[in-house]
C-alpha cells in the first residue's frame, strides 16, 4: 500500500484534540504516552475509538437520508445542495460532515493501532485492535460510499501534514476488507445485548455490506455478491426475526429496547454519561423524520421536532393494511398529551387529538372509527394524501405530517430540559437488515430463490404475504428495505449503491428533477463532493475533485 498521509482542513487543527479527548478521560496527571502503555489506559484509548461514532451519527443526518425518494422538506428548509442536488457545490452545507468525522474516527483508531505495539500486552490487546479496526472499516464505508476514492492514512500522525493525495476507490475497498478480515479473526464472540462491543457476528454483517456494495461498482469482482451473501448468513446465524416490531424500538419513561437480541450494531448512549452537556452529547435522531408538533413537551405534551425529512407520499403508500410496520413506524394517532402513548399503560380513557388515515381506510372506516374513539376538543382527522411531505405545498401548520414515532424518547427529561437530543442508541445494523442485504446479494449473485427466502423471512415478522418469484427484483427490494427501515440512516446509500438514485429521488421526492443531478461537463452528481476546505488546505493540487463539480 501506498504511504499516504492525510489531513483534512479540521484535522489541521484538530488531531490535538484526539489526545486531549482521551487524557481527560485518565484521572491522573501521567502524561499519555504513559496512559495508553497501561492496560486501563489502552482500553480509554478504544472507548474514545467507539465514542467517535457519536459524531459520525449524531448530528443532522443530511448526508444519509436527504435528497432521496423516501423523505422531503417541509416548512424548513433542508441543505439545498443536499437535498436538492441542483446547488450542490463543495462548499454547500453539510458536505463536509462525514469527511470530517470520519477522518477523526480513523485517526482515533491510528493511535489504537500504533500503542497496540508498545502497550502492556495481554490476550485481550488483539481483541481490542479488532474492534478498532471495525470502527476504522465503517468509517472508511462511509467515506468511499459518499465521495468514492479518498485518501487513505494508516499511520498515528503526531504533527500536521498538509499535503495528501487520493486513493481510488478499489483500493480503499481493499483497505476496508483488510481492515475487516483482520478484525474478524480476533474480537470476540459475545452477545452484543450484553457486552455492546464489537463481536464477530458485526464483522460478517459489515463485510456482507462491503462486499454487496463493491459487487456493484465497476471494480467489483466476480465472487463479491457470493461472498456478501455468505457473510450475511454468518451474521444472521440462523436467528429468525421473532421479537414483533413494534417491540424493536419499544421505549417507556424509564427503559427502552434499544439493545435487543437482534441489534447487531448500535451507537450507545447514556443519560448519566451525557447530563454534563445534554444538549450537546445526545443525538437527533428523534427530532427529524417527522411533524413539527408545536413545540417542546412543556407546550401542548408534544416533543420538539423539525419540520424536514417528512416522509413522501411513496414512503406512507408503500404499507398495506395487514403491515404491523405501519403502527410500529408511524403515529398515527395522536393522543391530547404525545408521550401519553408511551406513559400510560390504560389507554381507553385517553382522547384522541389528530388521526392519521392510512392509505386502506374507506368512507366506511372513517365513520366507524369516528362513532367509536374518544376524541379531543379541536380533533383533526387528515385523510389519506393529506400529511404528506409533499402535501405541505397546499397545507403547512403544526401535526400536518404524520410523526415517526420510532425513534421517540419519552423520558420525562427529554426533550424539555436538553433540547432536540436524545441518549436513545442509533442502531447502525440490526437483523432485519441483515435479511434484506442477503436477500439482495442472492439475487445478485444468480439465485433468487435463495433471496426470497430471505426477504419472506422479513415479511412473516411485519404479518403481510410473501412475495413471489415474478415480482422480486431490485425494486421490490428497495420498496421492502424503505417499509422496513424508515428513518434509519440508510436511503441514500442504498439508492446510490443500487443505481437507482437519480430515477426514484426524481420520481417521487416533490423538490428533485432529474436534471437537478445534472453537473459541469454534463456529468452527474451522484457522488458528493469533495469539501472545499480539505481543498483549500491540501498543498497537493492535484487532487481531483469528484465529476460533476
Amino acid at each position: 500500500m501506498k504511504k499516504i498521509i492525510l489531513i483534512l482542513g479540521i484535522i489541521v487543527t484538530t488531531f490535538t484534540s484526539c489526545s486531549d479527548y482521551i487524557e481527560e478521560e485518565s484521572l491522573s496527571n501521567v502524561p499519555a504516552d504513559a496512559t495508553y502503555k497501561t492496560a486501563s489506559g489502552f482500553q480509554l484509548l478504544v472507548n474514545s475509538d467507539y465514542a467517535r461514532l457519536k459524531a459520525i451519527y449524531g448530528g443532522d443526518p443530511w448526508l444519509f437520508e436527504a435528497g432521496t425518494d423516501m423523505y422531503a422538506e417541509g416548512r424548513t428548509a433542508e441543505p439545498a445542495g443536499l437535498s436538492q442536488y441542483t446547488l450542490l457545490i463543495p462548499s454547500s452545507t453539510g458536505v463536509e460532515q462525514l469527511y470530517n468525522t470520519c477522518y477523526l474516527a480513523i485517526q482515533s483508531v491510528n493511535k489504537t493501532v500504533y500503542y497496540s505495539t508498545v502497550t502492556e500486552q495481554n490476550p485481550n490487546v488483539s481483541v481490542l485492535v479488532g474492534e478498532a479496526k471495525f470502527i476504522r472499516a465503517q468509517a472508511y464505508f462511509l467515506l468511499v460510499q459518499t465521495y468514492g476514492g479518498v485518501a487513505i492514512v494508516d499511520e498515528n500522525i503526531v504533527n500536521p501534514v498538509l499535503s495528501f493525495t487520493r486513493n481510488s476507490a478499489e483500493e480503499v475497498y481493499a483497505h476496508i476488507i483488510a481492515d475487516l478480515d483482520s478484525a474478524l479473526a480476533t474480537v470476540g464472540t459475545g452477545a452484543y445485548a450484553a457486552s455492546g462491543k464489537v463481536n464477530k457476528r458485526a464483522v460478517n454483517d459489515l463485510l456482507a455490506k462491503v462486499y454487496l456494495t463493491r459487487g456493484y461498482e465497476a471494480f467489483g469482482k466476480a465472487d463479491d455478491f457470493t461472498k456478501a451473501a455468505a457473510y450475511a448468513d454468518a451474521a444472521i446465524a440462523g436467528q429468525a426475526l421473532n421479537i414483533p416490531y413494534n417491540q424493536l424500538f419499544t421505549a417507556t419513561a424509564t427503559t427502552n429496547n434499544d439493545l435487543n437480541t437482534e441489534t447487531i450494531f448500535s451507537v450507545q448512549y447514556d443519560k448519566t454519561s451525557t447530563s454534563t452537556d445534554p444538549t450537546k452529547l445526545g443525538n437527533n435522531q428523534f427530532y427529524y423524520f417527522s411533524s413539527y408538533l408545536g413545540g417542546s413537551e412543556t407546550k401542548g405534551g408534544a416533543p420538539l421536532r423539525s419540520y424536514n425529512l417528512l416522509p413522501t407520499g411513496y414512503t406512507l403508500g408503500l404499507f398495506t393494511k395487514d403491515d404491523k410496520r405501519w403502527t410500529g413506524t408511524f403515529m398515527n394517532e395522536v393522543y391530547e398529551n404525545y408521550y401519553d402513548f408511551f406513559r400510560v399503560a390504560d389507554k381507553t380513557t385517553l382522547k384522541v387529538k389528530h388521526f392519521y388515515a392510512p392509505k386502506w381506510f374507506t368512507p366506511a372506516d372513517k365513520t366507524a372509527y369516528l362513532a367509536t374513539a374518544k376524541l379531543a376538543t379541536g380533533f383533526v382527522y387528515h385523510s389519506w394524501g393529506e400529511y404528506s411531505a409533499e402535501y405541505t405545498l397546499t397545507k403547512n401548520i403544526d401535526y400536518q405530517t404524520i410523526p415517526v414515532k420510532k425513534f421517540d424518547d419519552p423520558d420525562p427529561t427529554t426533550p424539555a430540559s436538553t433540547g432536540g437530543v436524545s441518549t436513545r442508541d442509533i442502531i447502525v445494523a440490526r437483523l432485519g437488515e441483515t435479511y434484506l442485504v442477503a436477500a439482495e446479494a442472492y439475487l445478485k449473485a444468480g439465485n433468487p430463490a435463495t433471496g426470497l427466502d430471505r426477504l419472506n423471512e422479513v415479511r412473516r415478522r411485519a404479518g403481510v404475504a410473501n412475495a413471489t418469484a415474478p415480482e422480486f427484483n431490485i425494486d421490490y427490494i428497495l420498496d421492502e428495505r424503505a417499509r422496513e427501515l424508515v428513518g434509519e440512516y440508510k436511503r441514500w446509500f442504498d439508492l446510490k449503491r443500487t443505481g437507482t438514485l437519480v430515477a426514484r429521488a426524481s420520481a417521487y421526492n416533490y423538490r428533485i428533477k432529474a436534471a437537478n443531478f445534472v453537473g459541469v461537463d454534463g456529468q452527474l452528481k451522484i457522488l458528493r463532493p469533495i469539501p472545499q476546505t480539505a481543498l483549500d488546505l491540501n498543498q497537493n493540487k492535484d487532487f481531483p475533485q469528484n465529476p460533476g463539480y
